[in-house]
């Protein structure tokens, strides 16, 4: 008998890519997958991806997830706060919603509106000491998918001095699974196909964590909807505080990472080399006319960005090595 784990949540798309990556793990024993209008649905009416994955999805109740050794969140951001609190102290906790993401309570209250519910340790293994806190916690805060992309870019280079923090931007462009599985009239197949639209322009909710997880004093943001089911690239840029390579500094920062990988020079991040994968590709230069820092990644939104970034915290939450059950090759073409 394995670890017995849940999924609250598991109708929607990222639900749907932990149930994916669980029902192939070899420690982990899926023991009970929720959602709310789709329960008691066979999983495959929802998911037929699935197709052999013999389970029925169950009413959303702490009753069933506390059955589990480890429940996963995968519940709209506000949602996983009022459920949490209801499950045993024994039972450990990754949320792949927004709830405790954050320290600061007015951030909060700006950018996603509500009352504050707290904070947990934050679920990204590849910060400078994270990796020790995210084994040593009972409560993960999963990271939102721009916040990965970008904080993976951009830390190691504010926290070697190279990057002024007072001056970054971002243009980041997500494929529609970003935006969750619920009927919206813009993400309708003939709204989407052909078009690239920006959204959320200097309001994004990722912005304060990403600031947060970074260090970052002041981020400008403009995502961008681009017509592709899956996958996030972001171009970051910043003002040098230190001249150094920045792309030599990415390297040093995660050297012996199994999933961040810095591609050799002349070979740039893009979105579909990623999909399917738990890894974030990184290339960084010098832009000739600004001398700015320029660094580009690129992740799987579902993958890096959500389920599988949270199936490596609960992995390490574990004791277990933090790759198994992941992949770190993308599925291309």
């Amino acid at each position: 008998m394995g670890i017995r784990v849940a999924v609250a949540g598991a109708s929607g798309y990222a639900g749907g890519e932990l149930l994916r990556l669980l029902a192939g793990h070899p420690e982990f024993d899926l023991v009970a997958a929720t959602a709310h209008s789709q329960a008691g649905t066979h999983v495959t009416a929802v998911h037929p991806q699935l197709t052999g994955l013999d389970l029925t999805l169950g009413a959303t109740d702490a009753a069933t997830l506390s059955e589990a050794d480890l429940v996963f969140l995968a519940l709209p951001h506000g949602e996983s706060a009022a459920l949490a609190a209801q499950l045993p102290e024994s039972v450990k906790i990754v949320d792949l919603g927004a709830d405790f993401r954050l320290a600061d309570a007015s951030a909060w209250g700006t950018y996603y509106g509500g009352a504050h519910a707290g904070t947990w340790t934050y679920g990204l293994p590849e910060l400078p000491g994270q990796r020790a806190r995210v084994a040593a916690a009972t409560r993960v805060a999963n990271t939102g998918c721009y916040a990965a992309t970008v904080t993976l870019a951009l830390a190691p280079l504010i926290a070697a001095g190279v990057a002024d923090p007072a001056d970054v931007v971002v243009v980041a462009s997500s494929g529609t699974s970003g935006a969750g599985r619920s009927a919206k009239a813009h993400l309708l197949g003939s709204e989407v196909m052909g078009d690239l639209t920006p959204y959320k322009v200097g309001v994004h909710q990722h912005v304060p964590e990403i600031k947060q997880a970074t260090g970052a004093t002041s981020l400008s943001m403009t995502p961008v909807l681009a017509p592709m089911p899956r996958g996030i690239l972001a171009t970051v840029t910043a003002r040098f505080a230190t001249e150094a390579d920045p792309r030599a500094v990415l390297k040093d920062a995660y050297a012996g990472e199994p999933f961040v990988h810095v591609l050799p020079e002349g070979q740039w991040p893009h979105t579909a080399a990623t999909a399917g994968s738990n890894s974030c590709h990184l290339q960084a230069t010098v832009d000739a006319d600004s001398g700015r820092i320029l660094v580009l990644s690129a992740l799987d939104n579902l993958g890096k960005g959500a389920a599988g970034q949270a199936v490596q915290c609960a992995n390490i939450m574990s004791g277990l090595p933090e790759t198994l059950g992941l992949s770190v090759f993308g599925v291309a073409p």
